[in-house]
């Protein structure tokens, strides 16, 4: 796979505090972090809050493949890798720079189950190509800007390659014109879309699907979240209830 576009210009930087390792893209943004000890676990609240995807369908039997838009320093990669080993997992980072940096300092494996496709996420969404039960959407410019991957053709080209049983999640920032990044989203798959109430960094996740609809109380929710904290240390609990309170005269997420 090859770019289409420019490589971007900025330095990949990696900077290190409190066991905590992180990846910059020439500025005090961070794109990405992992604690040395705990090289599995996701660091960062937000990329928990995307694996919220996980209690919609069954819980660590789905999703069996995975796209990310976005490397970055292979949190969500790592996470998948080691705790769903049925899921293939497709990676696309437009940035050489940080597939090497990723598996050089951020312990991202190298396995045939795990593929890094350098090249830009929106020319390889929109050529065409296998389907997916699951695509996360986390891609950013060192200013915190997504720009084609937050256009009506991408979002549209990302529900043509969910499988009937898929979910897209995108990772949102408040400030950089969340209003209109919600309406073009549920413009492209109907409505059928929750958004989880933004945690403490205030990134926002939306999830959608264009095939079968999410119909699940949230009594389950609360079963599954207790079975996947079990299962990888993952805590969503409070997630859930942030969710929760967002509907309190709802005993069922249904979208």
């Amino acid at each position: 796979m090859k770019n289409s576009r420019p490589l971007p210009k900025h330095p990949v930087d990696i900077s290190e505090a409190d066991g905590v390792r992180y990846l910059h893209f020439g500025s005090e943004w961070v794109q990405g972090a992992m604690r040395i000890a705990r090289p599995w676990s996701l660091e960062l609240e937000y990329t928990r809050e995307m694996m919220f995807s996980l209690l919609l369908r069954e819980p660590l039997t789905w999703p069996r493949s995975a796209l990310l838009v976005g490397l970055g320093a292979g949190s969500l990669a790592r996470f998948i890798y080691r705790y769903l080993p049925d899921c293939k997992i497709t990676a696309v980072e437009i940035n050489p720079q940080v597939e090497f940096i990723a598996r050089q300092y951020f312990r991202l494996p190298e396995d045939a189950r795990l593929r890094v496709r350098i090249g830009c996420a929106a020319d390889y969404i929109l050529a065409g190509g296998p389907s997916f039960d699951l695509i996360l959407s986390d891609g950013f410019d060192a200013h915190g800007r997504p720009g084609i991957l937050d256009s009506q053709p991408f979002y549209q080209a990302c529900r043509a390659r969910l499988t009937p049983n898929g979910l897209f999640c995108v990772n949102l920032l408040r400030e950089k014109g969340f209003a209109s990044s919600v309406d073009r989203i549920q413009k492209t798959f109907d409505g059928k879309t929750c958004i989880l109430p933004p945690c403490a960094s205030g990134n926002t996740q939306l999830f959608a699907h264009g095939g079968a609809g999410v119909d699940v109380s949230f009594s389950e929710l609360a079963e599954r979240a207790a079975q996947l904290k079990t299962a990888t240390r993952l805590k969503l609990q409070d997630s859930l209830q942030r969710l929760q309170a967002a509907h309190p005269a709802a005993d069922t997420l249904r979208f």
